[in-house]
């Protein structure tokens, strides 16, 4: 199927959204929920799996991959049904950037966090890349299981935080928490590394293992995973503010109103 062709605009700096503009008979795909709002003149229809399979088996298929990297079984297509161009707005779900993707200057196929997906022309296909190398299976976490994106045409993913775009050169390594990756090219070479050193692995707060990433390709990485973030969220949410970084504990929270 070949990919709609797509003109967007992305509004705002840190809670962004992206408004497509489809021509008559258009259509765009994306994640339940990632919708924000349409003009009149465009409709909407709910698919099992990606929509770009053709036939029962293909669909059951491609919504089996969708439910083993946690996502909904289910694509909204929204169309262009009427004579003029209209738009529809989509917004990311959480602080960030989104980040325009276009297939078909890269090599048609981007591998991206299982998250990270907004929305795409309809054609591209969103599957699962699986990491082959026993120790990323093993200890790869967020890395391990990742979305793939395949098509020629324009796909939207966001980030967390501030994004930061590398062009890594033939042979060129980037170690890189596992979590901070948003998505490379397929030419990228991904593995999982042991940090190394007790102290590092005991003390050091950033897990025992990191992702390496070898050249040549584009990397997008993310400065806030949401994983980091909804943790600290809850650490906070679960402690107590005179306990949070205070030798005193309880004794703190007296001290300062918090435990009358």
């Amino acid at each position: 199927m070949n990919n709609h062709e797509i003109d967007y605009k992305i509004h705002g700096e840190e809670m962004q959204c992206v408004e497509i503009e489809l021509d008559p008979n258009e259509s765009v795909i994306s994640e339940p929920g990632s919708f924000m709002m349409m003009t009149e003149g465009i409709t909407m229809e709910t698919l099992f799996g990606d929509g770009t399979e053709r036939g029962l088996m293909g669909k059951l298929f491609s919504a089996g991959k969708r439910m083993l990297t946690g996502e909904n079984l289910f694509m909204t297509v929204f169309t262009n049904t009427s004579s003029q161009k209209r738009q529809v707005n989509f917004a990311a779900p959480y602080s960030g950037k989104i980040i325009p993707l276009d297939l078909s200057e890269l090599g048609g196929k981007v591998i991206c966090q299982k998250d990270s997906f907004l929305c795409a022309a309809k054609g591209v296909s969103v599957g699962i890349e699986l990491q082959k190398k026993l120790g990323t299976g093993l200890f790869g976490g967020e890395g391990f299981i990742m979305q793939k994106l395949e098509g020629d045409g324009m796909t939207f993913v966001h980030s967390g935080g501030h994004v930061i775009e590398k062009e890594l050169q033939p042979g060129e390594i980037l170690k890189i928490d596992t979590g901070c990756i948003v998505a490379f090219t397929k030419e990228v070479q991904y593995d999982i590394q042991f940090v190394g050193g007790i102290k590092n692995s005991i003390f050091g707060g950033e897990g025992l293992f990191f992702a390496q990433l070898r050249g040549p390709g584009k990397v997008w990485i993310q400065t806030l995973p949401i994983a980091r973030l909804a943790s600290r969220i809850l650490q906070f949410g679960t402690t107590k503010k005179g306990e949070q970084g205070s030798i005193l504990g309880g004794l703190g929270n007296l001290l300062d109103g918090d435990g009358l």
